[in-house]
């Protein structure tokens, strides 16, 4: 799956955002609106990673989503 079908369908993806990045609020996730850039600075802030792990994290989890 790439990050457009996720942006495109961003209200169905809220839940399975929440289940992997627990510590996301949900007005974090509101506030990104499916924007991939606030989605990655978000989670470095939340769990204290840099941006290419944070990068790696969305990349692995999108390859999970069917």
């Amino acid at each position: 799956m790439d990050w457009n079908q996720i942006e495109g369908n961003w209200k169905q993806f809220k839940g399975k955002i929440r289940e992997k990045w627990g510590q996301l609020t949900d007005d974090d996730i509101n506030q990104m609106e499916g924007n991939r850039e606030q989605f990655e600075g978000k989670i470095q802030e939340k769990y204290g990673i840099g941006k290419e792990e944070a990068k790696r994290n969305i990349d692995n989890w999108l390859k999970t989503m069917h």
